[in-house]
């Protein structure tokens, strides 16, 4: 499991954004710059990020990228979300089912929950950490938050089994449905 080149150049695109000491606009070539990456890349990532209403954009002679919101509102989750997309989709199952219409694990399957409880974990730690929390913090604190918030996945656990129980329920149903069962 790893973050696509996209996920993790587009955040750190936008933290440059945020951490700009300048109170202007950052331009692709100074985000560039600052990240060693190309122009072309820096726009095309910054034109998603602006699509998602993470920036704004202004033309011009001084103009560039800022965030469209303050750092302490912009979600780490939503962003890389944004970006793209989660690691576990409810359409998971159906997309990788190999030569089959549809997996034939899709009534009873190991990998499924474990996936689905990874996503649970790190939703739950994404959604707690703020732009703005990136780049006050070194990365030894950061280490300190993200530890405590790890472990709250074992209260996650309990409050989403009912979840997990009918979600299981209503793919079993489906199954059965494709399946003339």
């Amino acid at each position: 499991m790893k973050l696509s080149s996209q996920e993790e150049y587009g955040l750190r695109c936008l933290l440059r954004v945020a951490a700009s000491s300048d109170p202007g606009y950052s331009t692709i070539n100074e985000i560039g710059e600052g990240e060693g990456l190309s122009a072309s890349y820096v726009a095309k990532l910054m034109r998603i990020l602006r699509q998602q209403g993470f920036v704004r954009s202004v033309r011009g002679q001084v103009g560039g990228y800022a965030l469209a919101r303050p750092a302490e509102k912009i979600i780490v989750g939503e962003v890389l979300a944004a970006l793209g997309g989660r690691l576990f989709d409810p359409r998971f199952c159906s997309e990788h089912s190999g030569l089959e219409v549809s997996c034939k694990k899709l009534r009873e399957c190991s990998i499924r929950t474990l996936w689905r409880t990874l996503q649970v974990l790190v939703d739950q730690v994404l959604s707690k950490v703020t732009l703005a929390e990136l780049v006050e913090n070194s990365e030894l604190e950061m280490d300190s938050h993200v530890s405590s918030l790890v472990q709250l996945g074992t209260t996650l656990e309990s409050r989403n089994s009912k979840f997990e129980i009918r979600n299981s329920k209503l793919e079993n149903r489906n199954w059965k449905l494709e399946n003339g069962k």
